[in-house]
Order: C-alpha cells, then structure tokens, then sequence
C-alpha cells in the first residue's frame, strides 16, 4: 500500500478531505504537523511532529522518517508547508517544484521580484522601509505584509493620510516583519486552478469573483465557475498563470493564482503552490467526479491521471465572512439556508463561544456555503439567497 505523508498545519481546514480522498485511492495516510496529534502515541510512525516553520529541520525529521518506515510522496495541504514538501521531496527523489521557487510564493517581495524580472503583467511594488514614507506606487495603492495569507493585513489607501495608517495598521498585524505596497489593481478578478506536470500548466478550473474585493480590507466571498468573462479575458488569464509558474521556477503540483482582468489583459496579483485554500475545492469535481484532492494525491504519488476536465455544470462556493471581531455567539438560520434550492453544503467551521475576528486583522472565515446548479448566475444567486437566511450573533 502507498505512504503519503500530509503536511497538515494544526489551523488548517483540509485535513478531513485529504484523508477521505487518501482512503478512496487505498492510500495509507502519515500526518506531520508543528503540534503532535492527539492520538500520536497510538499512531507511530504514521503521525510525526515537524517544524513547519523550519525548512531544513522538517525535511531532515521527514528524511528520518523515511528511513525508518518509506513513505512514497510529501503533499503541503496548505502554505505553511510547501517549502517543507519541496526540500523533502528533493531529499527524497519526489516530484517536487525547487525549493527555492517554493519560497518565493511564501515571500511576496521575492514573488515580484521573480515576476518583474521575467516581465510578467503585475502591479506597481516596492518595499516598504518606512511605515511614514510610502514609496510612489500610484493610487489608489494597497499596504500588505510579505509573508501573511488570506487577505490578513492587506488594506487600501487612496491618499497619503491613509497610506500612513494603513501601513502603520498593517506593521501590527504583521508582528514588525517586512510589507511591501503596490498598485491598486482595478477590473474583474478571477482565480486560476491549475495542475503543473513537468512545468506545463494545465488548467483545471478559472473561478470568478462577483464581488471582487475593492477595500479597504480585502475579503473575498463568491467563487463560481465557470467563469462568465470574455474568451480573451480567460485566455489572458490563463497565459499570465503559466508564464508566473515560469517565471517562480515552479514545475510540480497543484497552483492557484489569483488575477485581474480588463479588455483582454490580466495582471497577477498572487500565485500559490497550492490548491484553493480552506473547503473551497469542494466547489470542484473532475473527470468522473473525483476530488481536486484525490487528484493531487494521485499526482503526488504519481497513480494514473486520466481526465482533467471539470465535471458536472456549474458550481460555486461562498466564504462567509467575519461581520465584526468578538466572541461568536452562534450563526442561525442553518437549516432555512441549506433549503434554498441549488444549496448542497453549509459548513460552520468555528465552534460558538470561541473568539473571531475580522479583517484585517482575522484569517479564517465562519465558514463555507456550497451551491451547484445549470448555469453560473443560478449558482450565483442559490449562493447569496441562502447567505441571506443567515444571521451571525457575535458580543
């Protein structure tokens, strides 16, 4: 039976459909995480405690590892793990993408940089030295930290007052560690859902976002696919991501990238070595009806890929957004939500009682609505008639 171990940080979403693709391909499944799994001690050599935020630490324990029990392949279920999965899978003789085109889209100073030089369509950027002295990147302009994800920290500013305060905003939030400031980018946004093979891009989704995120704060909610832009919008969109996976060195495994596009151009603001973060892949099925998960397990472990095409009509997912921090007291209205016609899930993710907090600051949302239906705009408004239903309690 194949071993793969899953790089699972201890916040992340994704663990379970991991495991349950795992367990459809027959695969046995070695958990590594920064934090030792509750049941560890029963679990032996399937269940390791690494240092994610250590590359070369990780990869020796994983290294380690292997010598004692193989394992056949090393998957990043989230950020915090691709530079670990790289450098192990270059130990191991893996297929993995170089480690050091992994710490690029961990590092978003070095992503431009490596987008810049290549001449890959992108915003205006600079570092950012200086909290009260903003380099001239245009406005309007956004502030954001090099190294966090999911929208935290990431603020627009359309004048020089809010520029100080939203990098001074954005310094606390990432803990003194470097930002940077860009270009505000304006048109429609998509997300790009691709598979590397070798270095070669095949797109397996384009997702739009009806409400593309304008600021201050950056919080994204809809993703529906297929996506409704232009032929040459989609196109552009799907040239820029393989010429950005170039551009970073990647060559293997899943990619999502994150785009603008207007009249037939697109600008990159954000690729990932990764698949679509949180429960977001549920929104996704492939050939006969398999998981984006199963299909990178199956990748990873170099099983049989027999069709790429998305499955079924179209689909989407909403992530439900945090109204305001504080402690959620509960979210009602469940059950009149998951009746809309063409809703088929509806996953609250934080437990009541526990503290949330919005963005900037947050990184996690409430949690997940699924729709499927004929078309993208009935997905689209199963999608925001049972978001409707809903009522967020939070002191």
């Amino acid at each position: 039976m194949p071993r793969v171990l899953l790089l699972l940080p201890t916040a992340t979403y994704r663990a379970a459909d991991f495991i349950a693709a795992a367990r459809s391909l027959g695969v046995e499944v070695v958990v590594a995480s920064e934090e030792a799994p509750v049941l560890s001690a029963t679990m032996g050599d399937r269940a390791v405690t690494v240092p994610l935020d250590d590359a070369d630490a990780a990869a020796a324990a994983i290294e380690a590892l292997d010598e004692r029990s193989p394992i056949d392949a090393v998957v990043a279920v989230d950020d915090p793990g691709v530079v670990v999965a790289a450098q192990a899978g270059e130990r191991l003789g893996f297929p993995h993408n170089p480690p050091a085109a992994a710490a690029r889209t961990r590092d978003k100073l070095a992503m431009r940089d490596a987008l810049a030089a290549a001449e890959v369509p992108q915003p205006r950027f600079a570092p950012l030295p200086s909290t009260d002295d903003l380099p001239d990147v245009g406005w309007p302009r956004v502030v954001k930290p090099t190294r966090a994800s999911g929208s935290q920290g990431v603020i627009r500013a359309d004048d020089p007052a809010a520029s100080v305060a939203a990098a001074r905003r954005a310094a606390e939030i990432a803990d003194g560690g470097p930002l940077l400031v860009e270009e505000y980018v304006p048109g429609a946004e998509v997300a790009v859902e691709g598979l590397l093979r070798g270095g070669e891009l095949t797109v397996l989704a384009v997702f739009d976002k009806p409400d593309a995120p304008e600021g201050p704060y950056f919080e994204e909610t809809i993703y529906v696919t297929p996506s409704r832009l232009p032929d040459a919008d989609l196109a552009a969109a799907q040239r820029v991501s393989q010429d950005a996976t170039r551009a970073l060195g990647l060559t293997e495994g899943p990619v999502h990238a994150e785009l603008r596009v207007e009249g037939g151009r697109a600008r990159l603001l954000e690729v990932a070595a990764r698949s679509i973060g949180g429960l977001c892949a549920r929104s996704l099925r492939l050939g006969a009806g398999i998981s984006l998960e199963e299909l990178i397990l199956r990748h990873a472990l170099d099983l049989p890929i027999e069709d790429l095409t998305r499955a079924g009509a179209a689909s989407g997912v909403m992530m439900l957004p945090i109204p305001r921090s504080g402690t959620l007291v509960g979210v009602h209205g469940q059950d009149a939500a998951r009746a809309v016609p063409g809703i088929v899930g509806l996953e609250v993710t934080i437990p009541r009682r526990r503290p949330v907090r919005a963005l900037p600051e947050g990184d996690r949302y409430l949690g997940f609505l699924f729709a499927r239906g004929p078309d993208p705009a009935a997905v689209e408004e199963a999608l925001r008639r049972a978001h409707a239903q809903l009522v967020v309690e939070i002191i």
